[in-house]
């Protein structure tokens, strides 16, 4: 989990090991080698089917010799590997040729062929690609995957807000505006994949305050580096204009790292995240956050108090903060998680997924269109069902790939 330019907190089977430079991760990859093989050998145990996902690519020279998560863990597991490319980013065919050039033999012996990702247009139009590369590799492309709008699915990676994907472009006048803060180490930020979906909400992905306007709610999101992002929303002037969008009637809502920011205190005893053991913080709630070295991994469902509504999603986070008073969420267990102003307009959780449900999010922006003078929808528009955008796309990928041949590949 990177929390610096050159520094990271690696984490083995969800636990936090230390704080590793390149240098000092690269000296204990072979004990993190080890952790690897003997997850792979339980699961192997339990499941006849395995689909291990590399990372990068494989053929990134500087990267190679230290590699533990591509053709090092195809090697041990003895896995045909696909090659996937999306050729949206251009250059596919050349990146998929030159990575067969710069593997070693027992490599290429593993690699089965190609997949396509991402095309747009007409697929026969690649048939004398796929020539090229079956002659310059002895491989075929086993599919073309097309490229899909109309499907509702997170984000792989935060490449997508680099590229500018999440901004819902032009508002209009019967639309709320809600500004997301692009921390520098943001995470889940698909937390806001739902409301980007809504027809009358504008979402702006926002790093500085000169670019903040005056939106009607901004969002803080997750962080896999709270104390480095605080700094940066110091330096970026969001510390100060964050407090005076406040106080002009803007919503302002914090979730897991977020929340966090938004207390007046947080401290890092144990050097979990950072050298300090202690920050301050936005200060628009009355809370203080220590961050422990226990991991909270848990799955929740319950009530948001102030509407009544049924919200679920999952904690995951090192912080424990001392939110006595005026709780978001009240869960199914009897705990009570978030902390918010009297008034509501100032409001923070723990919870990843709160966007989720339908109903939830319609009351969220409703709030938003009231408090702007603008008629409630009151009825959901834009339904979130992920599990249903899967099925859409794994369908999508079955028609693309000769299954037989798919199912010959793992000896069944």
């Amino acid at each position: 989990k990177p929390n610096s330019h050159t520094g990271s907190q690696v984490i083995v089977n969800g636990k936090p090991v230390a704080n590793m430079e390149v240098k000092q991760y690269h000296q204990y990859k072979e004990q993190a080698w080890q952790a690897v093989k003997k997850s792979y050998d339980q699961l192997s145990a339990e499941f006849d089917i395995i689909i291990m996902e590399g990372a990068g690519s494989p053929g990134e020279i500087n990267l190679k010799r230290h590699d533990i998560v591509n053709m090092k863990m195809a090697r041990y597991a003895g896995a045909p590997v696909l090659i996937v490319g999306d050729i949206d980013r251009g250059g596919v065919y050349a990146s998929m040729a030159g990575i067969m050039d710069v593997l070693e033999e027992w490599e290429r012996a593993l690699i089965a062929g190609f997949v396509v990702n991402k095309f747009r247009g007409d697929e026969s139009l690649l048939n004398e690609a796929h020539q090229f590369l079956f002659e310059h590799t002895g491989r075929d492309v086993f599919a073309v995957v097309p490229y899909l709008t109309e499907i509702s699915i997170p984000e792989e990676d935060s490449v997508s807000l680099r590229e500018g994907r999440y901004n819902s472009g032009d508002k209009t006048p019967d639309q709320v505006d809600i500004v997301v803060i692009d921390l520098p180490h943001i995470s889940n930020f698909t937390d806001i994949d739902p409301l980007y979906m809504e027809p009358d909400v504008n979402v702006r992905f926002v790093k500085d305050a000169n670019d903040l306007g005056k939106p009607d709610a901004v969002i803080i999101p997750g962080s896999k580096n709270v104390g480095g992002d605080l700094k940066t929303i110091k330096e970026r002037g969001l510390y100060q204009a964050l407090p005076r969008l406040a106080d002009q009637g803007c919503v302002i809502v914090g979730i897991c790292g977020g929340y966090q920011m938004l207390g007046r205190k947080m401290s890092d005893p144990y050097n979990i995240e950072t050298d300090n053991e202690s920050m301050q913080g936005l200060g628009l709630l009355d809370i203080e956050t220590v961050l422990h070295p226990e991991k909270t991994l848990r799955k929740q469902e319950g009530t948001h108090i102030r509407s009544g509504l049924t919200i679920f999603g999952y904690e995951i986070h090192h912080g424990i903060t001392d939110a006595r008073f005026n709780p978001v969420l009240r869960f199914n267990d009897g705990q009570t998680c978030g902390s918010q102003s009297m008034n509501g307009s100032i409001w923070g959780a723990y919870l990843h997924g709160i966007f989720d449900d339908d109903w939830f999010r319609r009351w969220f922006i409703d709030d938003l269109r009231e408090k702007k003078n603008l008629p409630k929808k009151a009825q959901v528009l834009a339904p979130y069902d992920l599990e249903k955008s899967l099925d859409e796309l794994a369908d999508v990928v079955r028609s693309c790939f000769d299954m037989n041949k798919m199912y010959r590949l793992l000896n069944l």
